[in-house]
């Protein structure tokens, strides 16, 4: 019998509750021996897992470094960097897939047979670019680390168009989109409820601007009710949010759920609100998670003027774009809401689930892990 190729996927993550890195896993395990390294336990499937110690920070603390230019410095600094080194010393991969940016350099430096494929999880450069302080600091750093290792890899995704874009136009790579799909679910539209259930999920940071769902629910018409599950990225602002949320006439905060249990839990509803306010360039570029979710649970979406959710939107029909990121603008789109109108999105939603899921989506990568095998070896060299 001829040995599967060795596949090593990297990601400063816990990987068995990030949806993206997950999915990887998943596509692969039947095909390769996948090996996975990041935070906490292994996830079902791999032959092996290289656990990072979740204390042990995946982002550049090297203020001496960063100040003073000296990257490279800086870069194997890094907490999980450090950590992870000594774990994979000595290891022979036939490929690596490096998640996100942070992951790139020490992938390349295992001289993989066949090379790294580099899943990029949004613009780097940009990251955090409503920040004064770390557009002057990190900002140049990232882009350091785009001009001097993103030309070495064999291949890159994104999630989106946009973002891709940018990536081409400013570092001259080629690079491909994987959407944020979520896995087809075989299910169908519920009845409307009375009133009509909104649900909003999403990471607890201060940046995504979710007092707006409160301020909304505090004048919203007796038809809607709003859930909203808030994960605790930033313990403050989410006890903040509750803080403020509290009397708020229908407006609920519910525990966060596994993500294998998410699509399930959001079928509940009848409609997600996907609304990003565009404070940084990735937001502007959104095409989370949530969107695809809430196809497979078979929801409209009402959603802000992001351009890459308002394409899909409006291509499948799946709800309303309100716009503007405005309060008032999104009172005025769920005052309107009806019953009929509402079914219509869920039916929406059931015909374009095959054709937004994962598997239909995932095809990006599976042609570049394919190519990467198929290329002829070569030693990247050390990062």
């Amino acid at each position: 019998m001829t040995a599967r190729p060795s596949l090593l996927i990297l990601s400063f993550s816990p990987i068995r509750s990030d949806p993206r890195v997950l999915k990887q896993v998943q596509l692969f395990t039947p095909h390769y021996d996948v090996t996975t390294c990041g935070y906490g336990d292994a996830p079902d499937g791999v032959v092996e897992h290289i656990e990072i110690p979740r204390e042990a920070r995946a982002w550049v603390d090297d203020k001496v470094g960063i100040a003073t230019r000296q990257y490279k410095r800086a870069y194997w600094n890094t907490q999980a960097v450090k950590d992870a080194v000594p774990k994979l010393a000595g290891r022979s991969f036939d490929g690596v897939l490096a998640n996100d940016l942070n992951a790139v350099p020490l992938a390349l430096s295992l001289d993989a047979k066949h090379g790294v494929h580099g899943d990029l999880h949004e613009f780097a450069p940009k990251e955090k670019d409503d920040d004064l302080t770390w557009r002057l600091t990190v900002a140049p750093y990232m882009r350091w680390l785009c001009r001097t290792y993103l030309p070495r890899l064999r291949s890159i995704t994104t999630v989106a168009r946009g973002i891709a874009d940018r990536y081409e136009s400013d570092y001259g790579v080629k690079v491909g989109v994987v959407t944020n799909a979520a896995p087809y679910a075989d299910r169908t539209p519920q009845e409307v409820h009375a009133p009509i259930r909104l649900i909003h999920s999403a990471a607890g940071q201060r940046y995504r601007k979710l007092e707006n769902f409160i301020e909304l629910m505090k004048d919203a018409p007796s038809n809607v009710t709003l859930d909203m599950i808030v994960m605790p990225n930033e313990p403050d602002y989410v006890a903040e949010l509750k803080e403020q949320g509290r009397g708020v006439p229908g407006l609920t905060f519910r525990d966060p759920v596994p993500y294998d249990r998410l699509v399930e839990t959001l079928a509940e509803y009848d409609v997600s609100m996907t609304f990003l306010p565009p404070t940084n360039f990735n937001l502007a570029h959104a095409l989370p998670n949530k969107f695809f979710e809430a196809v497979q649970a078979r929801l409209g979406l009402i959603i802000g003027p992001s351009p890459e959710m308002a394409s899909i939107l409006g291509e499948y029909g799946l709800g309303e774009v309100v716009p503007d990121f405005s309060v008032a603008s999104l009172r005025t789109v769920v005052a309107q809401l009806t019953p009929e109108k509402v079914a219509g999105w869920k039916q929406a939603a059931d015909r374009a689930a095959k054709d937004l899921s994962a598997e239909e989506q995932q095809s990006e990568w599976v042609r570049a892990i394919a190519e990467l095998f198929a290329a002829p070896a070569t030693a990247t060299g050390t990062a």
